[in-house]
């Protein structure tokens, strides 16, 4: 039977948002350290029960996945010391890969998402990105208007430009994508069906979909190095 996701690990991520505090947080810490554990070993099924349809899977560890729940509040207006959610970024080099992905965001009163797709790539990225789309458009439509994609995630979104990206015609018919500057496909997830014992289903059959989204993504990006 798959692993789901207890349902003191969301009671821990409610009671965070509400009490984000050093001392609350040191006084619960067993408390953490059993939630962040749960989402430790579901991610590591979810890895392996990826590796059939995603090679960048492959030994990966879901503690190499996982962002630290330490906030860094040296230059935001946000002092709350620690984040109020668990994620984690599967891609090719962990979790600070600037390829495209698969996040999974855990979080409690209905806000926890998986998503995919590429995020605020340095500007190498964003440009070979755009020739793609400017280039391929009509398999880039063929992936997010599939009944499946559309299901699950309803449009991409992202950051957008409010003019035109240098190089491109405004009468580009692709420019509604040309202007993105992340392309996303989230899905919300409702926390019943996060304590659902069909969670894991849910996450990989959301990852399958998005997959052919990510390839797309990843495709011109292959050759290029960081700049």
């Amino acid at each position: 039977m798959a692993t789901t996701i207890d349902k003191s690990t969301i009671s821990f991520l409610e009671d965070l948002s509400k009490n984000n505090t050093r001392e609350w947080f040191q006084e619960h810490k067993p408390r953490y350290e059993t939630a962040r554990k749960n989402f430790l070993i579901f991610l590591d099924e979810l890895l392996e029960s990826m590796e059939p349809f995603e090679p960048v899977a492959h030994g990966q560890k879901g503690k190499d996945l996982v962002f630290r729940i330490y906030r860094d509040v040296r230059f935001s207006h946000d002092k709350r010391p620690y984040k109020d959610h668990f994620g984690a970024y599967i891609a090719e080099g962990g979790r600070k890969s600037i390829l495209p992905g698969y996040y999974l965001h855990l979080a409690a009163n209905n806000n926890s998402f998986v998503a995919g797709g590429l995020w605020m790539p340095p500007a190498n990225y964003l440009k070979a990105v755009r020739q793609e789309i400017d280039y391929s458009m009509e398999e880039l439509e063929g992936i997010i208007q599939a009944p499946a994609f559309k299901e699950r995630f309803g449009s991409i979104q992202g950051e957008q430009l409010k003019t035109t990206p240098k190089g491109y015609d405004k009468e580009n018919p692709a420019i509604e994508y040309l202007r993105f500057k992340s392309w996303n496909a989230v899905m919300p997830l409702s926390d019943k069906v996060v304590l659902s014992k069909d969670f894991m289903g849910v996450v990989l059959e959301a990852f399958k979909t998005v997959k052919p989204f990510n390839d797309f993504l990843t495709a011109p990006l292959r050759d290029l190095g960081e700049e």
